[in-house]
């Protein structure tokens, strides 16, 4: 009987031990934060329409420009995608004129090709 008493005494279950380790809220702060960051990739994904971006039979095109000015144009075809890099180079090779292209007032840019006479333009 006297060592009933004893372990009663020193049990870690006494009343306040449980409160005084600093650490036992953290596994629930990581599961709060990791559903957290899943909720803002479903809500991103949502925002911008990436879901077609995942399909594999769909057809998508982004262009996407830079602080500093460069620009990427990012083609999906299928399961295959591919990475353009736009420059202000002048390139120089053998090749064929296929048409020209003039940029309106409005800022939309038309295309005409070779051989084919310009639309006349709208009476006012």
């Amino acid at each position: 009987m006297r060592f009933v008493g004893h372990h009663r005494g020193h049990s870690r279950h006494a009343a306040g031990e449980a409160d005084d380790d600093p650490l036992a809220g953290i596994a629930n702060l990581f599961d709060v934060s990791v559903a957290f960051i899943v909720a803002l990739l479903i809500a991103l994904f949502a925002l911008f329409s990436a879901g077609s971006l995942l399909d594999p039979g769909s057809d998508v095109t982004i262009v996407k420009q830079s602080a500093s000015g460069e620009m990427e144009i990012i083609t999906k075809k299928g399961t295959q995608i591919s990475v353009q890099r736009v420059t202000d180079r002048n390139l120089s090779g053998a090749g064929t004129r296929l048409g020209v292209a003039y940029r309106l007032p409005s800022g939309q840019v038309v295309y005409v090709p070779e051989g084919e006479a310009p639309p006349a333009p709208a009476a006012p």
